[in-house]
């Protein structure tokens, strides 16, 4: 496990420069900066990436399982949750019923490294135009389950365990076999199993989308992750166009996918 897992506010800021510099300008061009927009992030953990929205003048909201994480959150945003800008919940999204529990619908929903997290995936996309409003957009941003590091195996504590490639690929029982082997906790290992579970590929996603009447608005990959240039000092790069062509290639070598969906007209 690396430093910035441990440091919270260290971690905080890092998702308010990713959502500054590529998250917002990549769904900009689709939504009305001119006016102030409701939007909700769901799985907002800290809200690091909420913050880069607040500063545009927005209405937001967070949803998030973990109350601790969302104590946090509204401690480093402190003046927009004084001032009534930003608001949170702590609860299942299945929990909750959006024209009651929700004072508007949301022109803006934001998944950012949360889908590939969650159990059935399809059945979660349904969920989500109840929360939409009529022209409403969402956005993803995840890694493809086979790229080196898909499985999230860089929140091991062993050092090897944290930097080795691809080894989240084994069949479980060899997977499981050599994560006890690195000394990993059993809870680490039974969190690390449960996201070989829920990973998904850029096929699956792009397949459950145009399945729940869904249309791709804009998309991105990238070679590099740009949250790696805070990580690791590496240059964000998006992928390289002749490997897009090849679809089952990309999902190996393409660390994030940015997403930008909205329902199709009826």
């Amino acid at each position: 496990m690396f430093e910035f897992h441990k440091d919270k506010e260290r971690y905080f800021n890092i998702q308010y420069l990713i959502s500054k510099d590529y998250i917002l300008p990549f769904v900009s061009p689709y939504i009305e900066n001119h006016r102030q927009l409701n939007i909700l992030e769901i799985g907002c953990a800290e809200a690091g990436v909420l913050k880069a929205f607040l500063e545009n003048g927005h209405q937001c909201t967070g949803i998030e399982l973990s109350k601790q994480r969302i104590e946090l959150a509204k401690t480093f945003l402190k003046d927009y949750y004084q001032s009534g800008q930003v608001n949170f919940i702590s609860k299942n999204i299945y929990d909750i019923n959006p024209g009651k529990d929700l004072p508007y619908k949301y022109d803006l929903i934001i998944l950012k490294d949360v889908i590939e997290h969650i159990p059935d995936q399809e059945r979660f996309i349904k969920t989500l135009p109840g929360f939409l409003n009529k022209d409403g957009k969402i956005f993803f941003g995840f890694p493809p389950w086979q790229m080196p590091f898909g499985g999230h195996q860089q929140m091991c504590n062993h050092k090897l365990a944290s930097v080795l490639p691809w080894y989240h690929l084994l069949p479980k029982r060899i997977y499981k076999t050599f994560l006890k082997s690195f000394g990993e906790a059993p809870e680490k290992i039974k969190e690390l199993l449960e996201i070989k579970q829920t990973g998904i590929s850029i096929e699956r996603f792009q397949r459950i989308v145009r399945k729940n009447n869904y249309r791709q608005l804009s998309r991105k990959f990238y070679l590099i992750n740009p949250i790696y240039e805070h990580k690791f000092g590496l240059k964000p790069r998006e992928q390289l166009g002749f490997i897009n062509i090849s679809a089952y290639v990309r999902n190996f070598v393409t660390t994030t996918a940015f997403y930008l969906i909205a329902l199709n007209d009826k």
